[in-house]
């Protein structure tokens, strides 16, 4: 017989690939979908139309006119108000079930030298929370660097707005988050460039010493007072971006 009601842990672990998909490429044959749909013993059909009904939740969303489907359950809301804004919760926990729907352990991931003891707990939580944030920033991102559009994932970092070191709170938060290539990953945290609140890429006058290479014309300079690309959820917010063009940011 068919499944009928989900249940809380099917309905967290729907919000786990809510984040970790973009939201417009959503389909009954995406691989993501497969995946998850496999894992939880649901069909794709099912999961996707439960990605829809986060959807109509999300306001960043409408803002753009996408008001995901139409209906839904109260079960969505419920854990759409639990964990929306508790991102360290949501990684761990979604993630955690996603091992226990497998017959795993959480530890089962691919994690090298561990330490033991509650050293060995924090690692294994740090490690989860950065995969789940890089997968909810790329995904958001629809898998292209912001500012130069570069696709290729192997060279896509998920990078913090605010430092991971500066603010614990926010460590998992998407709307700390910017999807760079790794050359600009590097100058965005040493801030030999930021982006403003307003979108805008600024370059620092430290390169005012190599404006005539060649190389830091094409990958920094031509860059300058561009707009990067915003992302389709998790919006960064002001609060990140003023303390990186204010604290970091090489004026």
């Amino acid at each position: 017989m068919a499944k009928t009601n989900w249940t809380r842990e099917e309905t967290i672990v729907a919000f786990n690939v809510y984040c970790k998909i973009p939201f417009k490429a959503s389909s009954k044959t995406h691989p993501t979908i497969i995946k998850y749909a496999n894992i939880i013993g649901r069909s794709p059909s099912a999961l996707n139309m439960k990605i829809g009904n986060f959807g109509r939740l999300d306001p960043e969303l409408k803002k753009q006119g996408i008001t995901g489907l139409v209906n839904g359950s109260k079960l969505e809301e419920e854990i759409w108000n639990e964990f929306n804004g508790n991102w360290e919760k949501l990684a761990f926990e979604s993630e955690e079930l996603i091992a226990k729907f497998q017959n795993k352990k959480i530890e089962d991931i691919e994690l090298e030298n561990f330490p033991e003891g509650k050293e060995r707990e924090t690692t294994v939580k740090a490690r989860v929370n950065q995969s789940f944030f890089r997968s909810t920033i790329l995904s958001s991102y629809n898998l292209k660097c912001c500012i130069t559009g570069l696709s290729i994932p192997d060279f896509l970092v998920a990078s913090h707005i605010k430092p991971w070191s500066k603010d614990k709170e926010n460590r998992t938060n998407p709307r700390n988050g910017l999807c760079l290539n790794s050359i600009h990953d590097k100058a965005f945290n040493d801030g030999f460039i930021t982006v403003t609140p307003g979108f805008k890429v600024l370059v620092s006058n430290y390169f005012d010493d190599y404006s005539n290479e060649k190389a830091v014309q094409e990958f920094f300079m031509k860059y300058q007072n561009i707009d990067v690309q915003k992302p389709e959820r998790f919006v960064p917010l002001m609060e990140f971006l003023d303390y990186h063009y204010n604290v970091i940011f090489k004026k």
